[in-house]
């Protein structure tokens, strides 16, 4: 296949197995302005498809780091009525959302910190009715990327930007499965991802406990009739979606009052635009007690402090070591990316849908299950080649889930 035939395919898999557009429905597409050739691709693929409107917002890292740096901090406390409703409208009229990143992992480097948590209160706020269709999956959505060259220099520092581009073209390709057969090797992926959720299932574990030579010591307690997920989604009116590509985790809902011990970083963690490096959780009766971190303190502080639900954890994680994407030794020094080579955690808000009956649940009857509600859902990643993960039934009995970094059974 030649280069623009991968990318036309590529377009195509997020439109047809990503959100699966269906006849008449709308697509947003939130993307960043240099993305806009394949953008394109993504809203040709989508009218062949069906889709009844494709409307694209672009974004520029250099006009929001010029909106940080200069604007006063009213600004960040506040989402006007038009841009609310550029998400909230469409989310209420059940149409899909595509979003692609393509940032430089350190674009916001140096911010002031107080605007941007600023904004994401406010925009929280404003963005409410879409975020909990969303999580919900009351509708479909999916989260994919496309290089830019700023990011992909940070990822191949070594090389030129154009070969530094191309390269990262060529590992993004691999990781969402472009080429021969590729949507039959997305079904049969999305299956093994489904058996593998069957049987965590079936076991209903009360606790995990990680240990690791990083410092990892980790006990945390899983969710009553909590629900373990992987591969594809689906939403309440039965129409299947893969929320990230690429993929390769299957998760579940964590009991946010119970967390003890310690948590050590596998990898960096970049978060609206700030690289947070070797970092260190400590949580006590499910809460972050004491943290700290060689590089980004400030960055992993401002997530903490966005409110109290940011303190403790949303999602449980698991991913294989020897995944693919950890197999071919990129770091991507992006979240989609990263978080498909390690197991990881997610500060912040849960998904309801990761507990039996949680989408019909309020938000307090949610939290009084042992559910997060948060304005943040960050992840971040600790696996490694050497994590053993230990299963903990009702009865205090030990199953192996991991040894080594990866399932027992493989």
């Amino acid at each position: 296949m030649t280069f623009a035939e991968k990318q036309e395919q590529y377009a195509k898999l997020l439109v047809k197995l990503g959100v699966n557009i269906q006849p008449e429905q709308e697509l947003v597409v939130r993307c960043a302005a240099e993305a806009a050739p394949f953008a394109r691709l993504v809203a040709k693929a989508a009218y062949e498809a069906g889709a009844k409107e494709v409307i694209v917002h672009f974004r520029d890292e250099i006009l929001t780091r010029l909106r940080y740096e200069n604007a006063p901090m009213e600004v960040f406390e506040h989402v006007p009525a038009w841009e609310a409703e550029s998400m909230n409208y469409y989310a209420a009229r059940g149409a899909a959302f595509l979003s692609i990143v393509s940032d430089d992992p350190e674009a916001m480097k140096g911010v002031d910190h107080a605007k941007m948590a600023a904004r994401t209160v406010s925009a929280d706020e404003a963005f409410r009715p879409y975020y909990t269709r969303m999580d919900k999956n009351e509708l479909q959505w999916c989260v994919a990327a496309v290089p830019s060259p700023a990011w992909a220099k940070k990822v191949f520092p070594e090389k030129s930007e154009e070969d530094a581009v191309a390269s990262l073209w060529k590992a993004i390709f691999q990781t969402v499965r472009v080429g021969e057969n590729a949507g039959e090797k997305w079904q049969e992926h999305g299956r093994a991802l489904a058996e593998r959720s069957r049987m965590l299932n079936e076991k209903q574990f009360k606790k995990l406990h990680y240990q690791n030579s990083l410092g990892t010591d980790f006990i945390v307690g899983l969710a009553q009739n909590h629900i373990w997920a992987g591969g594809a989604d689906q939403t309440s009116g039965g129409v299947t979606f893969f929320a990230n590509m690429p993929t390769e985790e299957i998760f579940t809902m964590p009991d946010c009052e119970q967390a003890e011990g310690v948590l050590k970083s596998a990898l960096p963690l970049s978060h609206l635009g700030s690289l947070i490096q070797n970092f260190t959780l400590v949580f006590h009766e499910g809460k972050v007690v004491e943290y700290h971190a060689e590089q980004g303190e400030e960055t992993l502080k401002m997530i903490l402090d966005t409110d109290e639900g940011s303190k403790r954890l949303g999602e449980v994680a698991l991913v294989p070591y020897d995944s693919p994407i950890s197999q071919s030794k990129i770091l991507f020094l992006q979240t989609l990316f990263d978080e498909n080579a390690s197991c990881h955690f997610a500060l912040g808000q849960c998904y309801p849908n990761n507990m039996q009956g949680g989408e019909l649940l309020s938000k307090e009857e949610l939290r009084e299950k042992g559910g997060n509600y948060a304005m943040n859902h960050v992840d971040f990643m600790v696996g490694t080649s050497d994590l053993r993960i230990t299963g903990i039934d009702a009865e205090g009995n030990e199953t192996p889930i991991f040894v080594n970094g990866t399932w027992v059974t493989d």
